[in-house]
């Protein structure tokens, strides 16, 4: 029957020959007696680094070249199993696109510079920095762990962070080589470095000759924590708890109007009454003025199209400035300002004119919870505080770092213009392919609900500097810019002196003054790929690699990074940064909220590691489907150990039966059947990875792996031991070694050590730099691997029922089957026979396939 059915397959000898080219890289095995996982992150690490494996090797043409924007993980103490979630699926892609031939370009960065490595450094040291003080240069780093707090100059703190980064850097790239991420460590850079400054200062500047980059006095989100402007990207709304207050306002005819504000401490501020222009209750008052309680103040009362009618009393305080609707109605009915809240948090120690003095002194000084307390005691005292504040929860805007809500105050700041370019950023979004698709929706929102430009300055202090001075005039009033040349990049404000000036001459009247906020991370985040490619420093480079062709990174940051970086790349270049965006979901914690260090519930993965070994854990990560929050399982791991486990154990056991003849070829139906399964695997991963779905890709390889160790290799052991023929051995000692070496092709992206380690014991280079598999087109179908598992499983239910072992004889298994099987069955039964110890195996059409098993002595 075997000889008919190869003689029905003319194609056979097509399989044959590319089985024969497998066997060419065969070395000399040397394949260890108790394969073990432990000891291979070590091995092979060290191996690849000493060879190089994964330095980007420049070719000839864009085409061969795959560049990968890695996301430059925070550097603010520790990464944590979110991070080796998302960072192990562009790995799995990079290996990939290496092993389709692809040069990969795969750098590393660190973004080390903004609030979180500044906070790092505070409570690392127990430090703070005074801007006020002068430089020490003898100073000496406080021991970590300093329960007093130490002021030090803005320098001082500066090196400070410098120092704590390199150390918490080298602890980062040693976790991400024993993960076993495959990038070029020898093109690592950080969003503080010279080059990353270099690139961020000239950008900057080039913007603010083209007008998109200005500087505007606005009101501008405050964290009063950290005393910094925030941009609207960095929001968050967070219930918090509050009270409404039902507060009396006094018209000319000596009435009471009610308003109804969580916020009494800001009448102070209060510049207008707002109500909604088709609200009755309030027709008579448009255009006249009403008295503020405590403070005295002539109020005006305006009507606007964004008063809420149903909410409260229907009439709202206008007040410089509580939310964000404060700001448009200011806007909108230019209406004057008086600002009582300063950037610590505090009200302000003078009150703006018209206020009862007397009364603000009570409050000037306070925190904003204080003057609230103080202010509704007046109100209380005064009888203008109708009943009793009613608690509630509502959600309040709030820093995405900061612990404290944002206040609104009026400072002067750096914008990019983005509102703008609405249109053409919604047209990107359109060219870009995103993975997976559907978060798309994310970015075009984000960019239709724009409502402001892009606020990329910070008050703080380690971050990259404007690279801007002030000329002061005679009175020591700062007035024109002062610009460097883009040679002299980077400058640093704060100490630097720009050309036709001298040192002296800093802080005096005619002379100049620096700048002295810092760019938001973000806006140096977002040049990225204008950093690792080579803008403007390595045309070469940046020909291969720009646009870039792949974006990873998590979609909470959709409307912070990979809108920036989008919005870069048009002002310099009117391009896409990049083709292609695979966006990650979240490791959640058993209670299902987003693992983070702000909520005290991330797991770090070096204990995880060094229990389950890299590849399981990365067998965890990549069960993770792209763009979904996944909970975090140890299960997973132990799954992935298991798997990774049995892939030493099957190819050893593989390797342990004698290598075929060199004229061997592959003759049997179930070797052929097998190989035809394989082939249409391989392209099921082909076609996943391809649309960067590595789960599917995974899921594809390992539900083979589990038929090919279960089934298929206990049907076949006793042919390739030549206990039926010699042909039949050939066959199957073929079929085995031509299977194992494109499994462990397909396992490598996902298993890099242990897929490493058995490929070393049969080859001389490295499966990751091995062609990723092709089907080759097998002259069959998997149809007699199918009906040889399902046999197989019938036996060993039975004995397993039985609770005999699974060596244990059987007297007899009868198969019924479709007329169309009946040949292919009888072309398997010596594999059956000897795999399930069959003495006898009948054979019977039937119109469904069913199996009756007859256990020896039952």
């Amino acid at each position: 029957m075997v000889r008919s059915y190869q003689e029905s397959c003319p194609a056979a000898a097509i399989f044959t020959r590319f089985a024969r080219t497998t066997r060419l890289t065969l070395a000399l095995m040397s394949v260890p007696d108790r394969p073990s996982l432990d000891g291979l992150a070590e091995k092979w690490s060290a191996q690849w680094e000493a060879t190089g494996l994964y330095r980007f090797d420049a070719p000839q043409q864009r085409a061969d070249v795959f560049s990968i924007d890695t996301p430059p993980p925070t550097v603010s103490g520790s990464l944590h199993v979110g991070h080796v979630f998302s960072y192990t699926h562009t790995d799995i892609i990079a290996r990939y696109q290496r092993m389709r031939g692809k040069h990969v370009f795969y750098p590393m960065g660190w973004d080390d510079n903004g609030l979180p490595t500044e906070r790092r450094v505070q409570n690392y040291f127990g430090v703070r920095c005074d801007p006020s003080l002068p430089y020490d240069p003898s100073f000496e780093a406080p021991r970590p762990g300093n329960k007093k707090v130490q002021d030090v100059s803005r320098r001082n703190f500066i090196e400070l962070c410098e120092r704590l980064t390199v150390e918490d850097e080298k602890a980062f790239e040693d976790l991400w080589r024993r993960l076993g991420l495959s990038v070029d460590w020898a093109m690592t850079y950080t969003t503080i470095g010279q080059r990353s400054q270099r690139v961020s200062q000239r950008a900057f500047l080039r913007q603010l000759q083209a007008g998109e980059v200005y500087q505007s006095e606005a009101p501008t989100l405050w964290d009063v924590g950290f005393r910094t402007a925030v941009a609207q990207a960095e929001l968050e709304d967070r219930d918090h708890p509050g009270a409404w207050h039902r507060i009396a306002f006094h018209t000319p005819a000596g009435e009471k109007l009610h308003i109804e504000t969580t916020r009494p401490e800001l009448l102070p501020a209060c510049v207008a009454l707002i109500a909604h222009p088709d609200d009755a209750r309030y027709q008579d008052l448009f255009g006249t003025t009403v008295t503020s309680p405590v403070f005295g103040m002539e109020i005006p009362v305006l009507a606007h199209q964004a008063a809420e009618p149903e909410r409260g009393a229907g009439i709202a305080m206008c007040c410089t400035f509580g939310d964000l609707t404060d700001v448009r109605w200011w806007r909108e009915l230019k209406l004057p300002t008086r600002t009582i809240i300063g950037r610590d948090g505090r009200i302000l120690p003078d009150a703006p004119e018209g206020l009862n003095a007397e009364a603000y002194q009570q409050i000037a000084g306070a925190t904003v919870h204080t003057a609230r307390e103080r202010v509704v005691a007046m109100l209380r005292e005064s009888g203008d505080l109708d009943g009793e504040p009613r608690a509630i929860v509502r959600p309040v805007k709030f820093y995405e770092k900061g612990d404290k809500p944002l206040e609104i105050v009026a400072s002067k700041q750096w914008f990019i213009r983005s509102v703008a370019h609405q249109d053409v950023l919604l047209r990107r979004g359109e060219e870009l392919r995103w993975h997976p698709a559907a978060l798309k929706v994310r970015y075009d929102d984000w960019v239709r609900g724009l409502n402001g430009d892009w606020l990329i300055s910070r008050q703080r202090y380690f971050g990259v500097p404007f690279p801007v001075w002030y000329a002061l005039d005679a009175q020591g009033e700062p007035g024109e810019l002062i610009l460097p040349s883009e040679d002299v990049l980077p400058v640093d404000p704060s100490s630097d002196v720009p050309s036709g000036y001298t040192a002296d001459q800093r802080g005096k009247p005619g002379g100049f003054i620096g700048e002295t906020d810092v760019m938001d991370t973000w806006a140096t985040s977002s040049l990225t790929p204008q950093i690792v490619c080579g803008w403007e420093e390595d045309p070469a480079r940046y020909a291969l690699t720009y646009p870039m062709d792949l974006r990873p990174q998590a979609h909470d940051i959709i409307r912070t990074w990979l809108f920036a970086t989008i919005l870069r790349a048009e002002l310099d270049s009117r391009t896409l940064p990049w083709r292609h965006a695979a966006l990650s979901g979240w490791i959640l914690d058993p209670d299902r909220k987003k693992m983070s260090k702000s909520k005290g519930n991330v797991v770090t993965p070096m204990g995880l590691l060094e229990q389950y070994s890299p590849d399981a854990v990365r067998y965890w990560a990549a069960s993770g489907r792209p763009g979904t929050d996944t909970a975090f399982d140890q299960d997973q791991m132990k799954i992935g150990r298991r798997l990774a486990t049995k892939l030493l154990n099957a190819a050893k056991f593989v390797l342990s039966f004698p290598a075929p003849e060199a004229d061997a070829q592959i003759t049997d139906t179930l070797d052929l059947a097998m190989l035809a399964v394989l082939d249409d695997v391989v392209r099921q991963a082909t076609s996943a990875l391809e649309d960067f779905e590595y789960t599917t890709a995974l899921e594809r390889t390992e539900r083979f792996f589990w038929v090919f160790c279960d089934d298929y290799l206990e049907l076949v052991k006793q042919r390739a031991y030549g206990d039926v023929s010699e042909g039949s051995a050939e066959s199957a000692r073929l079929a085995l070694r031509t299977a194992l070496d494109t499994i462990l092709r397909l396992f490598a992206p996902f298993l890099p050590y242990s897929a490493e380690e058995t490929w070393s014991w049969w080859h001389t280079d490295s499966v990751h730099k091995a062609a990723w598999p092709v089907p080759q087109a097998t002259p069959a179908d998997g149809v007699a691997l199918d009906l040889a598992s399902s046999v197989i499983t019938a036996v060993r239910r039975e004995k397993s029922a039985a609770k005999l072992s699974m060596k244990a004889a059987v007297d007899s298994v009868s198969v019924y089957a479709p007329a169309d099987q009946l040949d292919v069955i009888k072309s398997i039964g010596p594999d059956l026979r000897a795999a399930g110890n069959i003495t006898a195996l009948d054979v019977q059409a039937s119109d469904d396939l069913r199996v009756e098993v007859s256990l020896a002595g039952v």
